[in-house]
C-alpha cells in the first residue's frame, strides 16, 4: 500500500488541491493520476473512480492506492446484469487509447464522461468522444433509475421509507 487512498481522510483532498489547481489552470475539469509506486498505471481521476469502456467490458483499476467507490461497486454490478463483461486490474496509461468510453463515477454525478485525457509530458492526448457513450449512458440511466425506484431494484441496495 503506498499513502492513504483507500481511505476516506482529509488529508488526501488537501494533498491533490496543488494538481486540481494546476490542471483548472491549463483549462481541464479536473487532474488524472497515475500509481504512485510505477507511474504507469491509471489510479483514478481527480475526485473519483475510472472506468473505460471496450469491447463490451467495463475496466476498472485495481489499485490499493484509491478509495474504493460504492458507485463504482455499483456500476460493476450493473454491468453485468447487463451483460457485460467486468475487469478490475491494474490498467497501463498506453492502454488509455484502446477504450471507447471512459468515465468518472462517483456518488455526486454517478457517471461524468471523459472527452479526453492529455498526457501533458508526452502531448498525447486520448479522446474518447465530446458526448456519453452509449453504454455509459446505459449504465448512468440503469443506476439512477434503481436509485429513484422506477427500475427494479434486484440487489436490495435501496430502503422505502414512509412516513
Amino acid at each position: 500500500m503506498l499513502g492513504t487512498g483507500k481511505y476516506k481522510v482529509g488529508g488526501n483532498y488537501a494533498a491533490s488541491l496543488f494538481a486540481n489547481n494546476l490542471a483548472h489552470e491549463k483549462g481541464y475539469a479536473c487532474e488524472f493520476y497515475l500509481d504512485a509506486k510505477e507511474k504507469k498505471y491509471i489510479d483514478e481521476c481527480g475526485a473519483a473512480n475510472f472506468f473505460g469502456i471496450k469491447n463490451n467490458t467495463y475496466v476498472t483499476p485495481k489499485s490499493t492506492s484509491i478509495l474504493p467507490s460504492i458507485t463504482n461497486k455499483s456500476l460493476m454490478q450493473v454491468a453485468e446484469d447487463l451483460g457485460l463483461k467486468v475487469e478490475r486490474r491494474p490498467i497501463p496509461e498506453e492502454e488509455l487509447e484502446t477504450f471507447e468510453e471512459a468515465g468518472a463515477c462517483g456518488t455526486a454525478a454517478v457517471i461524468s464522461p471523459i472527452s479526453y485525457i492529455d498526457d501533458l509530458e508526452t502531448g498525447k492526448r486520448y479522446d474518447f468522444g465530446e458526448k456519453p457513450g452509449p453504454i455509459s449512458k446505459k449504465l448512468f440511466d440503469t443506476l439512477r433509475g434503481i436509485q429513484y425506484g422506477e427500475i427494479e431494484d434486484k440487489h436490495g441496495w435501496t430502503t422505502v421509507v414512509i412516513e
